[in-house]
């Protein structure tokens, strides 16, 4: 399996405090991930909505396909733990 396939694509913007918190999460671990800034990037905006169906972020795209939308840090946990990726 490659590199980039366990890596998760993370959609937010520098102003919310969700995104910073599961931003701190996946560094303080060590995850994988590519930042897309959904305030630059009308593009970025507009995949973070197909992905998760609303307008909220943070959005976060698995390798397994899996999204999740504004998850806690249990869930976050959880989810990385599920895909041995902590």
């Amino acid at each position: 399996m490659s590199e980039e396939s366990q890596s998760v694509e993370f959609y937010g913007a520098a102003w919310c405090g969700d995104c910073v918190r599961a931003r701190a999460l996946l560094e303080h671990y060590g995850v994988d991930f590519t930042y897309h800034d959904v305030d630059a990037s009308d593009e970025d905006k507009a995949k973070a909505i197909e992905l998760s169906g609303r307008p909220n972020i943070p959005v976060l795209l698995f390798p397994d396909g899996s999204v999740l939308t504004e998850p806690s840090n249990p869930l976050l946990n959880s989810k990385l733990t599920e895909l041995e990726m902590i």
